[in-house]
């Protein structure tokens, strides 16, 4: 018994000691998928690209994420921890070297996909950690700080991106980042141990190539949206061809005996009832995250640092809220988390459908400090439940699913969203044209159509608030 407790008090310190490296990590992996969205108008201006073309910062870079994920399943179980987390944050730190002394447009956006790479293996991994790492009754209390990089990064981002633009140079969110990233191996090699043993497994190169084009297809057509017909073949092709790719791709994995994911997760109701109210939130998320920047710059004027700092109260509420929200899943349970932290979103994001040319920045930074509670309180819970509900043997498929969808999703939304703005924002203009002048048809139709965006964003929000009412409550421990 004696050595049973010190065998526990050991661990215990070791896993103190990893759980700052997996944080960290996490959190720089999603801090630079939001890192540009406060800085595209400057990099729109400094390549001399369509808002089109620019929101492939964000989206080249979740896609990238979501090809990626899938491999980690595989990964976590060919691969030590230590030697799949150095490895996966070495990649992501050429990158991000890349993308500062990039000198054009595509060396920018290679540089952003090679980032992904690396860093799309950091969230899964963490996941599959803590499910060893901690008890099933102190998972919820963990998974708060995975919540605080996975939900305060992405906030905290169009912060220090406007800060930097403004004061320096968007090549800055590159260059402070890098440094962060060589700090967090060097600690990472002194402590993270491996939770693991490596086994020998084939890999289905298959599934990886068609996941990939499938993947890749559909992010293209829905991203050709805002500046093709939906009906022409730079959109509509490549969604068909995205979804019969995708079509085998499903298939390939079913019938074959060496998966690249394991599609039996699905059997386990609350694992896909936690992944559907994902999709729904991450379109809401990602897609109004880029939304608000775009109001604030392109319509409203200002400059990227006050835009960013709109921003700030909801990145400080989440940073309060995500251990919280840990904290009250172990207690409560994912259902009536859920249901609160959606509630709360949808109200956050009908305040953000009323912006005028007048709103008050007061009134944006509440708006959106009210979106950031609802997810703080939604996002973790979901994800914690989702594992907890599968045998611990596929818990590395899970992870892999669970993030791999969520990372699609969030590309999807945030192509959809803008795709749905640019359209309608068309039409705006052209209609208020015919009778006031062009700068006043220009302002009021983007105004305009931003405020619709929003809407569909509250709708998906809804979605995901009706979802939560099919969850299993489990006993609380």
């Amino acid at each position: 018994m004696a050595s049973n407790d010190i065998d526990e008090k050991t661990q215990r310190q070791n896993n103190k000691k990893m759980m700052p490296v997996l944080v960290i990590g996490t959190f720089l992996g999603f801090l630079n998928q939001t890192l540009m969205n406060v800085a595209l108008p400057k990099i729109m201006q400094t390549f001399s690209i369509t808002a089109a073309q620019g929101q492939w910062l964000s989206n080249g870079y979740m896609l990238v994420n979501g090809v990626m994920v899938p491999l980690t399943a595989f990964l976590i179980q060919r691969f030590s921890t230590r030697q799949l987390y150095l490895s996966a944050m070495s990649i992501f730190a050429v990158g991000t070297i890349i993308g500062g002394i990039a000198p054009t447009y595509s060396i920018l956006i290679l540089g952003r996909m090679v980032q992904a790479a690396g860093a799309g293996i950091i969230a899964p991994l963490m996941n599959v950690s803590i499910m060893d790492m901690y008890p099933l009754n102190e998972r919820g209390k963990a998974m708060g700080w995975v919540g605080l990089a996975l939900n305060f990064a992405p906030a905290m981002g169009p912060t220090l991106s406007g800060y930097l633009v403004q004061n320096l140079s968007w090549r800055y969110l590159f260059f402070l980042v890098a440094p962060l990233i060589i700090l967090d191996i060097i600690f990472a090699a002194k402590v993270l141990r491996n939770l693991t043993e490596s086994q020998k497994l084939p890999l289905n190169w298959g599934g990886v190539i068609l996941s990939s084009v499938g993947l890749g297809s559909l992010l293209l057509g829905f991203s050709n949206a805002g500046d093709y017909g939906i009906a022409s073949m730079n959109v509509l092709g490549y969604v068909i061809i995205g979804l019969a790719v995708v079509a085998l791709f499903v298939y390939q994995q079913v019938h074959s005996k060496v998966k690249l994911l394991n599609f039996n997760v699905f059997k386990y109701h609350n694992f896909n009832v936690s992944v559907m109210i994902n999709i729904f939130l991450m379109m809401a998320q990602y897609g109004g995250m880029l939304l608000l920047p775009l109001y604030m710059q392109n319509i409203r004027g200002y400059n990227a640092m006050i835009s960013g700092l709109a921003l700030l109260p909801g990145a400080l509420v989440t940073a309060v809220m995500s251990p919280i929200s840990g904290n009250l899943y172990d207690r409560y349970g994912a259902k009536y988390m859920s249901l609160v932290g959606t509630i709360i979103l949808f109200l956050g994001t009908i305040m953000l459908s009323r912006v005028s040319m007048t709103t008050t920045f007061f009134w944006v930074a509440l708006s959106q400090a009210v979106r950031q509670l609802g997810l703080s309180l939604v996002i973790m819970p979901i994800q914690t439940e989702s594992l907890n509900s599968l045998p611990p043997q596929i818990i590395p498929d899970g992870s892999a699913m669970y993030t791999t969808i969520r990372q699609v999703a969030g590309s999807f939304g945030t192509a959809v969203l803008i795709g749905i703005m640019s359209i309608i924002q068309k039409h705006k203009v052209a209609a208020l044209a015919v009778h006031h002048s062009m700068n006043f048809a220009k302002e009021n139709g983007a105004l305009q159509a931003t405020r619709s965006t929003y809407l569909i964003a509250a709708a998906c929000v809804v979605v995901s608030c009706l979802l939560t009412l099919k969850f299993n409550q489990r006993k609380t421990v």
